[in-house]
């Protein structure tokens, strides 16, 4: 579903706008998560072989950081970038330049990246000396910190401050982007222009409150209270739900994409029948 929507964005001249650049990116960052999880936990289940080595854990660690890290800024620019077209429609062309556009991708994978090498420092930086069996689908952070057998207040102290800095600074830049938009849309009068506002953004809504939730859920509890079978339920949406949520989202909802699926579908059916 993610690769599909990136093939659509690539294909279509219509969609090389910002919002659908972000999204492209977004797709490949649930492509990437999902991808670094889902497959050695299907190969689990299937083989019952449910052994990862030491530098396969920390890899899965960190690419499931960085592609995590790099969607919550994503999403982040994703907002400003509907902010930028409800608010400033004449200027719009103005503010969100292709140059613009690619330099905030490039800043939303290099605090990603840097993110993520933080966290993984963090966690595999201590020692394990205890049980080697990891009360989890895949080595999230949480499961990981447990098995320490060295002083792992500082590391979780580090990881807590970390997420709810990178959760809060993202959320924040959502929340006054769509503040302004919500202001804008009140001050239009006629229920077309609200119609067509709401629509802009009743995607990115929905997807941003998803993932949100759950990972705030996730990752914002206090150590006492984490319970590791609530934890596993809630990988599975955060890891393996919502990236194939995500894709139905934005085609669902957004005429533009569903349009340019069905020109894509109608080329495929021509050159069957073509060649044939």
């Amino acid at each position: 579903g993610n690769l599909g929507v990136i093939t659509l964005i690539l294909l279509d001249s219509r969609l090389h706008t910002p919002m659908y650049v972000f999204l492209s990116h977004l797709s490949l960052m649930d492509f990437g998560y999902s991808t670094a999880v889902t497959p050695k936990v299907m190969a689990g289940f299937l083989t019952g072989d449910k052994v990862i080595s030491y530098k396969a854990c920390a890899a899965q660690f960190f690419l499931f950081a960085v592609f995590l890290a790099v969607e919550t800024f994503l999403l982040s620019l994703m907002a400003y970038d509907r902010h930028a077209a409800v608010c400033k429609p004449l200027h719009y062309t103005n503010i969100m330049t292709p140059r613009v556009c690619a330099w905030m991708v490039v800043a939303a994978y290099v605090l990603g990246f840097l993110v993520a090498s933080v966290h993984t420092w963090n966690a595999f930086s201590l020692s394990f000396c205890r049980s080697n069996v990891i009360d989890h689908f895949f080595c999230d952070a949480t499961p990981v910190l447990a098995l320490s057998c060295s002083d792992n207040n500082r590391s979780e102290i580090v990881f807590f401050v970390l997420v709810s800095f990178n959760i809060a600074f993202t959320l924040l830049i959502i929340l006054i982007s769509y503040l302004f938009i919500f202001v804008t849309i009140l001050r239009v009068r006629s229920s077309e222009g609200h119609q067509k506002a709401f629509s802009t953004c009743a995607s990115h809504l929905t997807s941003v409150s998803i993932f949100y939730a759950t990972g705030a859920f996730m990752y914002l509890q206090p150590g006492s209270r984490h319970s590791m079978s609530t934890d596993k339920m809630a990988s599975v949406s955060y890891a393996i739900v919502i990236p194939m949520l995500n894709p139905l989202i934005y085609s669902l909802r957004n005429k533009e994409v569903k349009r340019a699926l069905k020109k894509a579908v109608g080329k495929a059916k021509f050159s069957i029948r073509f060649i044939s």
